[in-house]
């Protein structure tokens, strides 16, 4: 691990000096290798992303099979409707879901950012034992490019000085845009509950969620990634690496023949804390659904969350306000095309992407010698869909 640096080296001077030799050195020539420190940084992307599109609409698909069909705006294609005034509840057998999607993202994010990301895919499998109980395993991918990191001007420190001694331009890397982008992936692994109070149907989802992510292009599938916390450099830590366990609960607040809407209430903690993590409470994630159906085929639907965001690099959750906007076409009863606006950001973290600049050793511009202080993480994207599986669990 490297040390923090010594401002009494025999040859280097007092601190004074040494500042400004250092502003003047950065000044002339260039923070390139800075950037490399921290190439692979952050996203917005969180636990609620992965519960919004996979947990809700698996938990819809039993409410609204379960409502009064006289109520029911619309009916999953290809799954009959008994005789009987209640329909089934969840699906039986196996069931299966599959799409592929790129994003665009939007904000502060520079000029290396401002293009389509790399593709992703999500695929859903289920069985379903009964009407009321189903077990469901879902991989789910979501790209990224935060703001804040290729953009801006921040403050350079040397490890253990302070004032400042000069400031960087994050914009203007001598050696060319930095790569940040960003691809989470998540595994779920689910159990589906239906039940009834009165004439409400209600869906409990207890949920294992394990998270990870690639981090830059060329980082390969690395997220161990250098930071200052606290005032002191953060090494070997897995920063977008985490493992959740969910309680999530479900439950309708309107039905209508073209109008649907619910309510998830889903608890959630770390199975162990990592990094800078400090405590371990239940974070209370709140995703509120609604949808507009125009036609059998088209829909509409928006989506917020009050969700929690608790990485190793977070010594406390952030608490994110996010929302998905969007739309859907359904080709056939088994293939869609969705359209998807998601965005967020935390209210408790300021500001977004680097805060700061921190060298750790001279030269500041060497590869490794300076790492960032982290702000909050946000990110804005278009995602487009193309995807096919079973009706009764296409997430649009």
């Amino acid at each position: 691990m490297p040390t923090p640096l010594s401002l009494f080296t025999p040859g280097i001077g007092p601190p004074g000096r040494v500042a400004r030799r250092m502003k003047r050195a950065l000044v002339s020539a260039g923070v390139a290798a800075i950037f490399a420190a921290f190439c692979a940084t952050f996203a917005q992307a969180d636990v609620g992303d992965a519960l919004a599109t996979h947990i809700v609409p698996a938990a819809n698909i039993a409410i609204k099979n379960a409502l009064p069909v006289t109520t029911v705006g619309q009916v999953p294609p290809g799954v009959p409707k008994p005789a009987a005034q209640q329909q089934a509840g969840l699906p039986k057998g196996f069931t299966y879901t599959a799409d592929v999607s790129v994003a665009y993202p939007f904000g502060n994010v520079g000029t290396y950012g401002a293009k389509w990301l790399p593709g992703g895919w999500d695929a859903v499998a289920a069985y379903g034992f009964s009407s009321r109980f189903r077990f469901q395993a879902s991989y789910y991918e979501l790209q990224h490019y935060p703001v804040g990191f290729n953009s801006g001007t921040v403050p350079l420190f040397i490890q253990g000085l302070a004032p400042p001694v000069g400031s960087v331009d994050l914009a203007n890397n001598p050696t060319g845009p930095t790569d940040v982008t960003v691809k989470d992936r998540f595994l779920l692994l689910m159990a589906e509950h239906l039940f009834t109070i009165g004439k409400v149907p209600i869906v409990i989802t207890p949920t294992y969620v394990s998270r990870w992510s690639t981090i830059g292009a060329s980082n390969g599938n690395a997220d161990v990634i250098p930071f200052e916390f606290n005032g002191f450099p953060q090494y070997g830590i897995k920063t977008r690496t985490a493992q959740i366990h969910v309680a999530a609960v479900t439950l309708p607040f309107l039905s209508t023949p073209k109008m649907f809407g619910t309510l998830t209430l889903a608890p959630a903690w770390l199975t162990h804390l990592n990094g800078v993590n400090q405590t371990n409470h239940a974070q209370l994630y709140q995703i509120l659904y609604l949808e507009y159906n125009p036609t059998t085929r088209d829909k509409f639907f928006f989506e917020p969350l009050a969700s929690r965001s608790y990485l190793p690099t977070d010594p406390y959750p952030q608490h994110l306000n996010t929302y998905f906007l969007g739309y859907s076409h359904k080709f056939t009863p088994q293939s869609f095309v969705q359209l998807v606006l998601n965005s967020g950001g935390p209210s408790n973290y300021t500001p977004y992407g680097i805060a700061s600049l921190y060298c750790q050793r001279l030269p500041c511009a060497a590869p490794g010698n300076t790492i960032p202080q982290l702000g909050g993480l946000k990110s804005t994207q278009l995602q487009l869909q193309f995807g096919i599986g079973s009706p009764s669990v296409i997430q649009i």
